[in-house]
């Protein structure tokens, strides 16, 4: 039972929270996970954590999908459907009894945003892209696992989900959309597209990274979730979250005053700002110098026991890769019937009280539980959850 409860909800507005990720598909034996039984539970699943290699500049990036049912329960896909003009009608809940899942005159019935979109076979007399939609990601997963090959150029799309775990805020890159490319290398790319809050100490001139060229921004983005250790939210929640900001040229006073004072600089309250941005991860091992060895080791290279070279390849963390969320402009939308471009920034969203949860200082030692998505499948299984993350 929840020993606290929020007093309010926070709603999202002008929200974005996306990526797309275009490059080589890594497929490999720890890939997909299909039919896999909970241990605690009747939950059957498949999952899949997918590599795609988008090239030196950005590295390999992993983004997921998970889906199942439970076999001894009556199993129910969330979705909503649509309106007179056959637009999503988020509005409109539509129960999706899991036997119906591929009825048509179901399907008809559900808007567009509900489904996995899956284009991995080509017409035989035209070579054009066959593209399938899934109402359910335990379906869309089988069937990627039986025509994705490795080393397959694809344009995957999807949503950014973020959660809480041992007081870290994690991200997980939800696959709604996978189809081919015919992308050459050069185009390859990893970006995303996120609505960030903002306040007066998110960031300043003491926060810049003169190697990388970049500002560190500590901000907030919102997702929802059920409840953290025990405090009830059924909402969105404020997780923390650090990104960078590139800045193209550091030496130009000017246009990094021109930065701030356009970007970050907040009177009061808390802002909101969708920014783009791009993926870096496992481009690059992050590598010891000589300098950050310890003595011993430093004996050793120094009697010939071991080059300088084979001692920093010895001590380098082999696991740890760098991954980085970096901003690069804010994201200008097409607003009205005349089409003008808007930065999407917006001041004064909220006020940091709206922000505030009175949560116990141990939760932030405990996982937050994620609910059910109203438009998706049947909850996730622990145990494939915790396959991803072990991935």
């Amino acid at each position: 039972m929840a020993k606290n409860k929020t007093k309010g909800k926070i709603e999202r507005k002008d929200w974005v929270s996306n990526f797309n990720l275009v490059g080589e598909a890594k497929v490999g034996d720890y890939t997909f996970k299909i039919d896999a039984e909970a241990e605690k539970s009747d939950w059957i699943y498949n999952a899949m954590n997918l590599g795609v290699d988008c090239g030196e500049k950005y590295g390999t990036i992993y983004a997921d999908m998970m889906g199942g049912y439970a076999d001894e329960r009556e199993n129910v896909i969330y979705a909503h459907g649509k309106d007179d003009d056959g637009k999503d009608d988020f509005e409109n809940k539509i129960e999706v009894n899991w036997e119906d899942r591929f009825d048509e005159d179901v399907l008809s019935t559900i808007g567009d945003l509900c489904f996995i979109t899956v284009g991995l076979e080509t017409t035989t007399k035209t070579n054009k892209t066959f593209y399938k939609k899934f109402l359910s990601s335990y379906d869309a997963i089988a069937y990627i696992q039986e025509h994705l090959e490795d080393g397959t150029v694809v344009n995957v799309k999807g949503s950014l989900k973020y959660s809480s775990y041992n007081g870290n805020t994690q991200v997980r890159k939800n696959i709604t959309s996978i189809v081919l490319s015919k992308a050459e290398p050069e185009k390859f790319r990893a970006t995303f597209t996120q609505s960030i809050l903002i306040n007066k100490e998110s960031t300043s001139l003491k926060n810049i990274d003169k190697d990388k060229s970049v500002l560190f921004v500590n901000a907030q983005v919102l997702d929802y979730v059920k409840e953290i250790n025990g405090v009830e939210i059924a909402g969105q929640y404020p997780y923390p979250m650090t990104f960078e900001f590139a800045i193209p040229d550091l030496t130009n006073e000017k246009q990094v005053k021109g930065i701030m004072d356009k970007l970050f600089k907040v009177k009061k309250n808390v802002t909101q700002v969708t920014f783009e941005g791009a993926f870096i991860e496992g481009g690059a091992v992050v590598q010891p110098t000589l300098e950050d060895l310890p003595q011993d080791i430093i004996d050793l290279i120094n009697i010939g026991v071991y080059t300088e070279e084979e001692a920093l390849a010895r001590c380098s963390d082999k696991g740890s890769r760098e991954k980085r969320m970096v901003l690069t402009k804010p994201f200008i939308k097409l607003v009205g019937d005349d089409k003008v471009p808007v930065p999407q920034i917006f001041a004064d969203r909220f006020t940091e009280e709206d922000l505030y949860f009175d949560i116990p200082d141990e939760a932030n030692d405990t996982e937050s539980i994620d609910a059910e998505d109203e438009d998706n499948d049947t909850n996730e299984s622990a145990d494939a959850t915790d396959w991803l993350n072990s991935l």
